[in-house]
């Protein structure tokens, strides 16, 4: 299979020359606030919420990264990914579901479709791609289709905090294209759970895959490489099928934790895809060894593949200080996976995922990014 790896090592970078690089981030970002977040029978505060934003930017700021905000919406960019019934409804919903009699303050489902998490009509549920339009036309039986779990609250900022997230992973990804060597979006809400069509776990658009599909448009094969603590079940089923992005996960094994149904060790992709898709689960309580292990053999088989760019899906939930952390990473960590991500030399956009500590979050972030920009150096 032509996803299989090769065998090839680890080589440093000769083709960084700067240390620069560009962080993209909109104010508008910070307008999704929920009030909302459905865990274990309860509805609490979410820990998604516009601390995290302001974290990241202050940490990235002592590295000297000033940020920008990206440019106009390319709305074109999100339909490579997401399809258009799937954006009118993100665009509609809130004001649809408020006309609601005793609607509550923000949209969460309250029924499920039994396929929702795959395609009907007897296709693989791991096949990329999005499921039709619903027959339902009512605002319950479409936040339902449309909406995974009690993670993904909608306020009335949310859709166009969504939209500005993604346009800023499209300006790292065009500021890639046009020759920057690397470039970080710092995407609030994140992405990587996000289906097709079905928003889940705190995220409404993929833009780790937003990101891959530009990439593409210069390059053959794309990596995707995602470190966050959950696996990116969105981002591997929009690419299951495919044989030009490879995506690459070290998670923590979902048996007993959040996404549940996905991100298993067998699940190695679907037809021209197989062999495209390589999850590497841990165990609760595993630490810096694994983990770094696991990046590792993530990076050797982007490599294997023939990766021309690479997609990192950052989050830094993994550390042991991170409130849904299952694992014992330390912060010491993650200025490795930052060194052997960076020394891979190829164009790469960093999108922001997950990452709940704000303290573990102000010591990972940068120490990631100044790792990554040194071994590129």
């Amino acid at each position: 299979m032509a996803c299989r790896p090769e065998g090839r090592r680890l080589q440093a970078s000769q083709l960084a020359k700067g240390v620069a690089m560009k962080v993209f981030f909109s104010q508008t970002q910070m307008d999704h606030r929920p009030t909302q977040y459905g865990v274990h029978g309860r509805l609490v505060q979410p820990l998604e919420n516009p601390d995290r934003a302001a974290t990241l930017i202050e940490s990235l700021g002592r590295l000297g990264l000033a940020v920008e905000a990206p440019e106009d919406l390319d709305r074109g960019a999100i339909e490579r990914v997401h399809p258009a019934h799937y954006l009118a409804f993100l665009e509609t919903a809130f004001e649809r579901f408020q006309a609601l009699p005793n609607a509550g303050p923000e949209v969460l489902p309250n029924v499920h479709p039994y396929f929702a998490a795959a395609r009907p009509y007897g296709a693989s549920p791991l096949s990329n791609g999005a499921r039709p339009a619903p027959r339902t036309t009512g605002i319950l039986g479409q936040s339902g289709w449309y909406v995974g779990d009690l993670s993904c609250a909608m306020t009335q900022g949310t859709t166009r905090a969504a939209f500005a997230s993604a346009a800023s992973a499209i300006a790292a990804a065009r500021t890639v294209l046009s020759g920057d060597g690397a470039a970080f979006a710092l995407c609030r809400p994140p992405g990587h759970h996000a289906y097709a069509d079905r928003a889940s776990g705190f995220c409404f658009l993929n833009n780790a895959a937003i990101a891959a599909e530009l990439l593409r448009e210069t390059y053959g094969k794309v990596a995707i490489l995602d470190f966050d603590t959950h696996h990116g079940d969105g981002t591997q089923t929009i690419f299951y099928a495919r044989d030009d992005v490879f995506f690459g996960s070290v998670h923590t094994d979902p048996s007993a934790y959040y996404p549940h149904f996905l991100g298993y060790a067998e699940e190695t992709g679907h037809g021209a895809g197989e062999g495209c898709n390589l999850n590497l689960p841990l165990a609760f309580g595993a630490g810096d060894g694994a983990f770094l292990a696991a990046v590792e053999t993530l990076s050797e088989r982007a490599l294997g593949f023939g990766a021309e760019a690479l997609v990192i899906s950052a989050g830094w939930d993994a550390h042991q200080a991170d409130p849904l952390s299952k694992l014992a990473v330390t912060g010491e960590a993650y200025p490795r996976v930052g060194e052997m991500l960076g020394r891979l030399g190829l164009p790469s956009v960093i999108v922001q995922e997950g990452g709940y500590s704000l303290a573990a979050v102000s010591e990972a972030a940068p120490a990631f990014v100044e790792a990554f920009i040194r071994a590129r150096a």
